[in-house]
């Protein structure tokens, strides 16, 4: 059955994401290792263990919600096109996803692997903005 051309559209659109992309921000991410680092650098000073459980419980939390504002960009912002020009940008998510997991600042209280996590969005952040850009 064909639809009469009444009900056909008349303007046809596409767009490269889902939603509009300005509701993509890698500073999402960064704000949550920020707290995650300053999390960590409070329980290096604190001798008290109630304060120290509930620092490990925030920190994890926190770490957890930086995986998701990564993996979102990883994920739903970038595609094919932006991994052809930045060949290494699936490799930095990697890396950034497993620091933000158990192998990096939720099994560390040390705030260098923080710093560590830190870096690698600021390498993502700077992809983000140049395809921002184009």
């Amino acid at each position: 059955m064909r639809l009469p051309r009444a009900l056909a559209p008349r303007t046809v659109v596409s767009a490269h994401c889902d939603l509009p992309c300005g509701i993509y921000d890698p500073a999402q991410a960064r704000i949550e290792a920020e707290s995650v680092k300053a999390i960590a650098e409070k329980f290096q000073y604190s001798d008290d263990e109630a304060f120290k459980e509930r620092a490990i419980f925030i920190k994890e939390e926190r770490a957890e919600l930086c995986k998701h504002h990564l993996w979102v960009l990883w994920t739903d912002y970038f595609k094919a096109p932006h991994f052809e020009k930045y060949p290494n940008l699936n490799q930095l998510f990697n890396e950034a996803t497993k620091l933000a997991g158990a192998s990096g600042v939720k099994g560390s209280m040390d705030p260098a692997v923080a710093d560590q996590l830190l870096a690698k969005i600021e390498e993502i952040s700077k992809i983000f903005w140049e395809t921002k850009q184009a």
